[in-house]
């Protein structure tokens, strides 16, 4: 029997047969608008490679007005046809399908020409829009339908409408956006006009094999949003008016609710995918938070769609597909679903890359070619930056050794996986040890790295990782305090009223940790629902429970302090950031800032807030966390460049900021390239 017998099986689009079940969903890279159209090729050629059955490209402005932002890369002219054309073509060279998507930002463009159907500005943008008037909405509709025709001529396969997210089609759909009192506005039948028009009028324009996928938004997850019965009317009008595929669309960006985050449990919206099957006859296609071939292949098999989106797993792995074909599916790298290096780069104006592969978006500017001359490497310290690079090197054709004082690898990723919605990198470790008995590389675990371990190596690399640092708070040897490393551990003794000193990623992720009664567990996908007040568009506007969020009382009294007097999490992921901060208010942590600490004793922590420290008060605390940041572990390698080596020395070892796994990683393997 064939691995994953519904994922891998042919579907047939018209006169158009893809080769299996797997569409990359659509993700704005940065890549066009960095002019070197090579470099877009080389990306989504890979995938190609990789065996993907068709490829979705990030969003292209189908005019100035609809652009994401200034200088974003549209389809208007015969030089973009031309760029494209360079894409397309490498594409079909690697036997892949590739089709555009066509996105128009509406009052989510970030700069000054941004419209829409009502002059209502969006709680995440900087700019009011202007309302269109109506010949002006007919210039919006001839755009879209030109974008198409100038991608038919650039050698795409299809478009997709991008019809979701809250970008400019689902501005017209939602009474909350469209205020309008014309023809496009008004009723639902005139608030749908603006999307079946611009599918009815590209299907007209273009020939009955060119695809048109429509992305449909199923579940708004805004007030005011759409019911499912207006969702299955849409649905059927666009099928009507041409389009080939359906897919799916969750939630508006604006929306409080994460949707793709790693606390999202695994496929937590393909059950509204699976209610849309049987109300159209066009294939229907699941999304959000599916990134492993068994989760593809049970929602393919129990009916929850015809085909699955994935747009990060192909940035972890390009050759995901492939994998899974050849029955490598542990092999596959794992996206966790952090955003550290997709989302937060695209939503910082920076180039998109990915925390587990650095690679992604460098392929043609990190070339990992086989070694002209076989070394032996050495490497102490199995965390993550130890790990990437002791793979990449083997992947290269060194010889490596890998050195760990643990008893297991992943170094502060085994802290990382304690905490409840991280349960993703459970499986990022569970791939590491896989691609240590794939490339044969040896490891030496419960092993002290020393100079005379190393003196047999060719080249040494030192990734010895982070210790907790020491803020010398006077009263910390009392029992009753712990530091991160050990609050985390299973053996805690943790009290009923704590508090956590430092409000960095670490400090978020200990309140976290000690809020729940079994961290150990994965979320519950109904529990999850519940605790972000998701319900059934069906039975509520938009999807959102009247009552709102409901979360699980936390099982302790948690005060989470910080020096600074900013906002708690400041320096959080920009796309996470606002999640970990919701999630902690939802559980009645206190966030205090602006704090100096005096003493510690049995019964807490006394305090005071301003520059001169005056009238100190105590916060009373049965534990004590000390989230205060790292020091590097650095004494071998101090030890080695004392008696005249030159190790190379990367991850925490390095520098000792924030545990940062994406730095690390990217170090790693970019040591790595050139050894």
């Amino acid at each position: 029997m064939p691995h994953y017998p519904h994922l891998l099986a042919p579907i047939t689009l018209g006169s158009v047969t893809l080769k299996n079940r797997v569409i990359m969903g659509s993700m704005h890279t940065g890549l066009e608008e960095t002019g070197d159209w090579q470099r877009v090729a080389a990306f989504y050629t890979e995938r190609a490679h990789g065996g993907v059955a068709l490829i979705i490209t990030g969003g292209i402005g189908p005019n100035q007005e609809g652009a994401v932002f200034p200088k974003a890369s549209l389809m208007c002219t015969q030089q973009d046809i031309d760029h494209h054309s360079i894409v397309t073509r490498e594409v079909h060279r690697a036997d892949g399908k590739i089709i555009m998507q066509i996105l128009h930002a509406g009052r989510y463009a970030d700069h000054v020409h941004c419209v829409a159907p009502s002059p209502i500005k969006s709680p995440i943008s900087r700019y009011q829009p202007t309302a269109l008037s109506e010949d002006e909405i007919e210039k919006q509709i001839n755009d879209f339908v030109r974008s198409a025709t100038y991608a038919k001529r650039a050698g795409y396969d299809g478009v997709e409408i991008m019809g979701s997210e809250g970008y400019f089609i689902n501005q017209f759909i939602v009474k909350q956006t469209n205020k309008r009192n014309d023809r496009w506005g008004g009723s639902f039948e005139n608030r749908i006009r603006l999307p079946i028009e611009i599918v009815r009028r590209i299907r007209r324009a273009l020939d009955p094999d060119f695809i048109i996928i429509y992305r449909l938004s199923l579940i708004d997850l805004v007030p005011q949003g759409s019911t499912f019965d207006e969702v299955i009317r849409l649905a059927k009008a666009i099928e009507k008016a041409g389009a080939t595929l359906i897919n799916s669309g969750i939630g508006w960006h604006e929306a409080r609710v994460p949707t793709i985050a790693t606390s999202v449990p695994r496929g937590a919206f393909a059950w509204v995918t699976k209610k849309l099957i049987g109300h159209i006859s066009i294939p229907v296609i699941a999304s959000n938070r599916i990134n492993t071939p068994e989760i593809a292949e049970r929602l393919l098999a129990d009916g929850y769609a015809d085909m699955v989106s994935m747009a990060r797993p192909f940035l972890a792995d390009a050759f995901f597909v492939s994998k899974a074909k050849a029955g490598k599916g542990a092999q596959i790298a794992p996206c966790i679903a952090c955003n550290q290096a997709c989302l937060d780069h695209t939503f910082s104006g920076q180039l998109t890359s990915c925390l587990v592969n650095p690679r992604a978006c460098h392929e043609t500017k990190l070339v990992m070619s086989p070694v002209e001359q076989k070394k032996r490497i050495g490497i102490v310290g199995a965390g993550p930056a130890g790990l990437s690079s002791a793979i990449a090197c083997a992947e290269r054709g060194h010889a490596v050794t890998l050195i760990e004082k643990a008893s297991e690898i992943g170094g502060q990723l085994n802290l990382a996986k304690r905490i409840p919605g991280k349960e993703e990198f459970h499986g990022f470790i569970a791939w590491y040890r896989e691609m240590i008995a794939h490339h044969q590389i040896t490891l030496c675990l419960d092993t002290i790295g020393s100079a005379r371990k190393l003196e047999e190596f060719d080249e040494i690399i030192i990734a010895t990782g982070v210790k907790p640092r020491n803020p010398h708070i006077q009263g910390q040897e009392h029992g009753n305090v712990l530091t991160y490393v050990e609050a985390l551990s299973e053996t805690a003794q943790i009290g009923e009223t704590v508090a956590i000193i430092g409000a960095g990623g670490i400090g978020f992720d200990v309140a976290e940790y000690l809020t729940h009664q079994d961290p150990n567990i994965a979320q519950n996908p109904v529990e999850w629902m519940n605790q972000w007040g998701i319900a059934d568009p069906a039975t509520h506007r938009g999807g959102l429970a009247p009552t709102g969020p409901n979360p699980k009382p936390a099982i302790r009294k948690i005060s989470l302090l910080q020096r600074k007097s900013q906002k708690h999490g400041d320096g959080l992921g920009k796309t996470t950031g606002w999640i970990h901060r919701s999630s902690l208010k939802m559980k009645n942590i206190e966030f205090i800032g602006g704090v100096n600490y005096h003493t510690i004793d049995e019964h807490g922590i006394c305090i005071s807030f301003g520059e001169k420290k005056e009238n100190p008060i105590r916060i009373n605390a049965d534990t004590i966390v000390l989230c205060t940041g790292q020091e590097s572990h650095r004494t071998l390698a101090d030890e080695l460049i004392a008696s005249g080596r030159s190790p190379h020395i990367i991850g925490g070892a390095d520098e000792a900021a924030e545990l940062d796994a994406k730095r690390a990683i990217n170090q790693g393997v970019r040591l790595a390239s050139v050894l």
